[in-house]
């Protein structure tokens, strides 16, 4: 974690400070935050520890819908997802200018400081969250200590790595990133509107790739508070110039990849500037120690096309959170057999290969041209179509069908 003085607060020069805590997780991102709120308000001592009193406007997470919500709400926090969010319940998704099927749901669009602000807003005791950075770290079997650049020092029983896919502190305890695949996906952000002000004729949007040579995925269309955010996720090398012209001249490059998107945009400009990420898909080794935990992309990285990053990191701070840690706290010690059951963890081990498994699929489905995948992406639109128009004639039918299945 780098100090950047345009975001953090002042460190006060109070060396030679030592908070004693039961639990210090590091880095306020999603992940830590909401680790924090649902320790704390279990009663267990926990700090936050992040350079950044107020979480930046970064291009991450922006919406949050289906099996997610579910678990916002078995941890508490979905009346505050409610309140910072702009709410939907249905996306008409389209492929070559003509209608695939229209999903219904609950969603949410937000930016993603404000649901890490949501999350930090669940902390009991706001003091708990301590503004500064590590500079070391070192753990046992016992007790962990953290340096901060303030002077202070932090002594807890367990450390929770939440720091994303920034890994000094992981490195200097000998935890490595084994790259699985370099440049996988690259995302693009931002807010569009119509020129004439009036509102779009949907409520949420979604438009796949036509082209496998293109490598777009899909654009997701969904409303935030700022106007109608748009998601692009591709599958194309990031030095292509495409990426360029994505950049500079993004109305008209997005229709030149997507046509069949005029009908529904019609005349449409960027209200603020595009931003874009690119992912590696990538795993840690060396990561079972005594004393410390890893969570988030911390442990393993996702792909934004896939949509399985929420639900990946939400899995890992609730059976943390409400299984292993309480658990490992009542007994003395925090060996590396106590760790090990973590990431041993059934529901864990699941999640993570479903997310790698996603972002192959989603890859192959959006890129591949043999004939093999051009059959399998010719049904796959073709099944969701026709279950689509089977469902407008006999409304009702596909949800009786599921229920039946779940059953």
């Amino acid at each position: 974690m780098t100090t950047d003085r345009t975001v953090s607060e002042p460190i006060a020069a109070v060396g030679g400070v030592t908070i004693a805590t039961d639990i210090a997780i590091v880095g306020g991102g999603l992940a830590g935050s909401l680790a924090a709120a649902v320790l704390a308000r279990a009663g267990h001592r926990v700090v936050l520890v992040d350079k950044r009193a107020v979480y930046p406007d970064e291009f991450r997470v922006e919406k949050i819908g289906g099996h997610q919500l579910e678990a916002f709400r078995r941890l508490g926090f979905i009346r505050g997802l409610e309140s910072a969010a702009c709410p939907y319940d249905r996306v008409l998704n389209i492929r070559e200018g003509k209608v695939v099927d229209v999903s219904v749901g609950q969603a949410y669009g937000l930016p993603y400081a404000d649901l890490v602000a949501m999350a930090r807003s669940q902390l009991p005791d706001p003091s708990s969250l301590i503004v500064d950075e590590v500079t070391a770290i070192s753990c046992s079997d016992d007790v962990q200590h953290l340096e901060l650049a303030s002077g202070r020092r932090v002594t807890a029983r367990l450390i929770v790595l939440a720091t994303g896919m920034a890994g000094v502190l992981g490195y200097k305890l000998g935890i490595r990133r084994r790259v699985l695949a370099a440049g996988h996906s690259v995302s693009f952000g931002f807010t569009i509107a119509r020129r004439d002000g009036a509102p779009f004729d949907f409520k949420a949007l979604t438009c796949y790739g036509e082209r496998t040579a293109d490598g777009v995925d899909y654009l997701s269309l969904f409303p935030v508070r700022a106007g109608m955010r748009a998601n692009l996720f591709m599958f194309r090398d990031p030095a292509d110039p495409i990426m360029r012209d994505l950049r500079r001249e993004t109305e008209a490059t997005v229709l030149r990849l997507l046509p069949g998107l005029q009908t529904y945009l019609g005349d449409f400009r960027l209200v603020d500037r595009i931003r874009n990420w690119v992912m590696d898909l990538s795993v840690v080794e060396g990561h079972l120690q005594p004393g410390v935990v890893l969570i988030g992309d911390a442990f393993q990285t996702n792909c934004p096309a896939a949509g399985t990053g929420v639900a990946r990191l939400l899995v890992d701070v609730e059976r943390l959170c409400t299984e292993y840690a309480p658990r490992w706290l009542m007994t003395p010690g925090m060996s590396r057999e106590k760790i090990s059951e973590f990431y041993a963890d059934r529901d864990k081990i699941a999640a993570d290969q479903q997310s790698l498994k996603m972002a192959r699929f989603r890859q192959a489905l959006t890129s591949r041209d043999d004939i093999g995948w051009d059959v399998r992406r010719r049904l796959h639109f073709l099944r969701r179509s026709i279950t689509h128009r089977v469902d407008q004639m006999r409304p009702g039918w596909l949800a009786h069908v599921r229920s039946a299945l779940r059953a």
